[in-house]
């Protein structure tokens, strides 16, 4: 089979029996299946994380990814009701080296494969996964798709050809201008009330979090800080925000190309001509960048995992992050600008943080009006903590919105 013009792969064959990873670029790799029978496919991607895989599977923003896991043995801790990040596993298709055949963890309440299997996603194990991660970080993400069983058969009943199984790939949507946060987006609004310290009280501060594709522990953030956190869904209007009295607009995570989220841009646009304190994370980073005006980009293979060095350009320390980010803001680093929508009508703002492995935009502080973003995911689920203290910041700019200060 041809992989560009001057290359050519062997193709290993394969049975009924096999389970087929097949990339869009014409290579396949032949495994075991490993969690439901059948076909997916998506864009396939690779976490670089040594643990969390829970909470990996169950973050919304891999909705229509299929995620390889660098590290080479996974499922050993189980599954729990307590790691899930959202009501269900969202990644469409899933890659791992050496799944546990055991389970051994207190706190495991069944098998990662079981779990797997009962929500229908599909995946694949015992390839050579540090092959298929090296060949995405010199190719590119792309799409991809995983046959096992009667899924491998074609039209005629016979076994496909790896050709058959490369067109069916090449006939699926591209992540580019894919808009996703409606697949993932509450249906309803529902409140998290103050905890920990906070429980019972009086909330310090309301927010009103638009749910582009929300992990649980990010309202959870919020809340061990005082705060009662309305989130509410992405059909959500500024009036609908306005009706809150939120003292403070958080902006998800989320699925998709942040070039197809016009009205996301807009709605976020009427939040920062209110005034609101603003704070967007990953999606709602793209976003905010989108409504300043600057232009968003795929990235070659992108960030995720739970060991991304990030320099925070306000202190000069340096963070290890958690990411799930295949897109990313083109705004200058090092210098205050003047945000170029509608002729500077959000003021100052410059680039806050920057990824340390290849200089990506990681956050984006407004000067003029109180708003600012990161691109990684500070409630660390799972990951480090070292970001936490942007949930602090942005109690503070509320407090200080409040008050009445100015946010330089």
């Amino acid at each position: 089979m041809k992989l560009n013009d001057s290359e050519t792969i062997a193709v290993e064959s394969f049975s009924q029996q096999d389970a087929v990873l097949v990339l869009e670029d014409g290579q396949v790799y032949v495994g075991k299946p490993f969690g439901a029978i059948g076909e997916t496919s998506g864009e396939i991607v690779f976490a670089t994380g040594m643990t969390g895989y829970q909470e990996t599977l169950t973050d919304p923003s891999y909705d229509r990814q299929i995620v390889v896991q660098t590290f080479p043995h996974i499922g050993n801790t189980g599954v729990n009701g307590e790691d899930t990040e959202s009501s269900r596993i969202w990644v469409s298709g899933y890659v791992v080296r050496d799944p546990s055949p055991n389970v051994s963890n207190w706190r495991a309440e069944g098998s990662l494969d079981d779990d797997l299997v009962n929500q229908g996603i599909v995946g694949i194990c015992d390839i050579d996964t540090r092959k298929l991660v090296r060949h995405l970080r010199s190719g590119g993400v792309m799409r991809a798709g995983i046959f096992s069983g009667e899924a491998l058969l074609n039209g005629q009943g016979a076994l496909s050809t790896a050709e058959e199984l490369v067109a069916k790939v090449k006939s699926t949507p591209q992540m580019e201008g894919s808009h996703l946060t409606g697949e993932v987006s509450t249906g309803s609004t529902y409140t998290v009330e103050p905890s920990g310290a906070f429980a019972g009280k009086e909330p310090l501060f309301t927010v009103a979090a638009v749910d582009l594709g929300i992990k649980s522990m990010t309202p959870h953030r919020l809340a061990e800080r005082g705060c009662r956190v309305h989130v509410v869904p992405l059909s959500s209007t500024i009036d609908d925000i306005a009706s809150l009295n939120p003292d403070g607009v958080f902006f998800s995570n989320g699925p998709g190309d942040p070039g197809s989220a016009d009205d996301e841009v807009a709605l976020l646009r009427a939040i920062l001509d209110r005034k609101y304190a603003f704070f967007g994370i990953c999606l709602g980073n793209q976003l905010l960048g989108r409504a300043l005006g600057f232009g968003t980009y795929k990235l070659k293979f992108g960030h995720r995992g739970i060991n991304q060095p990030v320099k925070d350009m306000t202190t000069g320390k340096v963070e290890v992050t958690a990411h799930n980010h295949g897109f990313a803001v083109d705004a200058p680093i090092g210098k205050t600008v003047e945000a170029p929508f509608d002729a500077g009508r959000y003021g100052k703002v410059r680039v806050s943080h920057v990824d340390l492995n290849d200089d990506v935009v990681e956050g984006l502080q407004c000067l003029d009006i109180p708003a600012f973003s990161v691109q990684y995911h500070p409630e660390a689920a799972a990951g480090p903590h070292d970001a936490s203290y942007l949930f602090d910041r942005f109690v503070e700019l509320m407090r200080n919105a409040k008050e009445g200060k100015t946010n330089a």
